[in-house]
C-alpha cells in the first residue's frame, strides 16, 4: 500500500540567500498573470471582445495592481490584522508589505480585482459587466496555481483525517513534518516513540539539543532514516489544497467555458464564476483547517461567509444579465472574425 504524502516542499524555485529568492509561490502569480493576459489577448484577438490589444495590456496591469494589493490587505484585514501595526528594521520594515512569505486572500484578490474593473470601466468608458467576464473567465488560472502554491508553502492544511485512517492512512492523504514542532505531538506520544525518535535524531549530522526542530530539519532535508521513522507517527490530513486546485483549476473553469461556448449578455460569466467558485469554496471549506483565531459562527467560518455571499451577488448579477437587452458578446466556438 503506498504511504501517505509527507510534506517536504522547498519554498524556494531558486534561492540567493536564507531568506531570500525566487519562490514557487511568486512564480504562480507570475504565470497566472502571464496565462491570463495571454488568454484575453486572444478574446481581443478574435474578436470575443470588443477591447483593443492595447486596451487589454492596460486592462491587466490594472488588474496585477488590483490582485495583489487586494489580496494582501484582505489576507491581512481578514486573517493577520496585527501586522497592520507590526514594522521592523529589516526589508521591507512593513508586515503589511511581506508579500514574499505568503498569505494572500482570494476573496481580497477578487474585491481588490473588482475596484480595479471599476476604475477602468469608467475611465475608458467601458462595459463594466464585460470586462468582469473577462476578468472571471481567466482567473482561475490563477486560482488553481495559487493553491499549489499553498501546498509547496505547507499553508491552508486540511483537518486531520477521521481516527480509524489513522493507523493506514490512504496515499491521497498528507502528513507534515511541522506537527513536530508542536507540543501536542509529544504528548501523544509513548515513551518508547519518543526514545525512537531520539535515536532517529542522533542519525542528523550536527543534530542539535533541540530534536524537534532537528527532526523537522532532517525530513526536508530528505534524510530518509528520520522520515521513515517519523511517518508513521505524524497525523494524516486531508489534501484540502489539491481538492481546492482541482475545483478552482479544473472544474470552474470547464464549467465557464461550456457556459460562454455561445455569446452571452455581459455580466453572464462574471455571476456564473461567483455562482459556481462560491459554492466549490463551501464545499472544500469542509475539508479545511480554519485559520486561528478566525471569526466563526458555529461551524461556518469567515471564508464560507465570504463565499455565501459571492453566491448572493452571483444569482443577482446573472439575474440582471438575463433580462438584459444589450448585445451578446463572446461566443468561443463562433469562427475567428475576419
Amino acid at each position: 500500500m503506498l504511504a501517505s504524502i509527507l510534506h517536504t516542499c522547498d519554498p524556494f524555485a531558486i534561492q540567493f540567500t536564507d531568506s531570500f529568492g525566487i519562490r514557487w509561490y511568486g512564480l504562480s502569480y507570475a504565470v497566472g498573470m502571464l496565462l491570463g493576459w495571454s488568454v484575453l489577448r486572444w478574446l481581443s484577438r478574435t474578436g470575443r471582445t470588443p477591447l483593443s490589444a492595447a486596451q487589454i495590456d492596460n486592462f491587466t496591469t490594472a488588474l496585477i495592481v488590483g490582485l495583489l494589493a487586494g489580496g494582501r490587505i484582505g489576507h491581512v484585514l481578514f486573517y493577520e490584522p496585527k501586522l497592520f501595526v507590526a514594522f521592523s528594521s529589516s526589508f521591507p520594515f512593513w508586515g503589511l508589505l511581506e508579500i514574499y512569505r505568503g498569505g494572500m486572500s482570494s476573496h481580497g484578490a477578487m474585491i481588490g480585482i473588482a475596484i480595479a474593473c471599476i476604475w477602468f470601466g469608467r475611465s475608458n468608458r467601458l462595459p463594466i459587466l464585460h470586462l468582469g467576464d473577462l476578468i472571471c473567465f481567466v482567473a482561475p488560472i490563477g486560482l488553481g496555481l495559487g493553491r499549489l502554491a499553498n501546498w509547496v508553502n505547507g499553508e491552508l492544511p486540511g483537518k486531520p483525517l477521521p481516527s480509524a485512517l489513522q493507523a493506514e492512512a490512504p496515499w491521497w492523504s498528507v502528513k507534515y513534518p511541522s506537527d513536530l514542532l508542536t507540543e501536542t505531538f509529544w504528548n501523544a506520544r509513548s515513551d518508547a516513540q519518543i526514545e525512537a525518535l531520539r535515536n532517529a535524531a542522533k542519525s542528523v549530522v550536527h543534530a542539535s539539543s533541540d530534536i524537534p526542530q532537528t527532526l523537522h530539519d532532517a525530513c526536508y532535508a530528505g534524510n530518509q532514516t528520520v522520515i521513515n521513522a517519523v511517518t508513521p507517527l505524524l497525523t494524516a490530513y486531508y489534501p484540502s489544497n489539491f481538492f481546492q486546485a482541482i475545483t478552482d483549476g479544473l472544474i470552474l473553469p470547464a464549467i465557464l467555458v461550456l457556459i460562454w461556448l455561445k455569446p452571452r449578455s455581459s455580466g453572464t460569466i462574471f455571476g456564473a464564476f461567483f455562482v459556481v467558485y462560491g459554492i466549490l469554496r463551501v464545499t472544500t471549506e469542509q475539508f479545511r483547517t480554519p485559520d486561528p483565531d478566525i471569526f466563526t459562527v458555529g461551524p461556518v467560518t469567515l471564508p464560507m461567509m465570504l463565499s455565501g455571499a459571492m453566491i448572493l451577488v452571483g444569482a443577482t448579477v446573472m439575474a440582471v444579465a438575463s433580462r438584459s437587452s444589450g448585445p451578446k458578446v463572446g461566443g468561443l466556438l463562433r469562427p475567428r472574425a475576419s
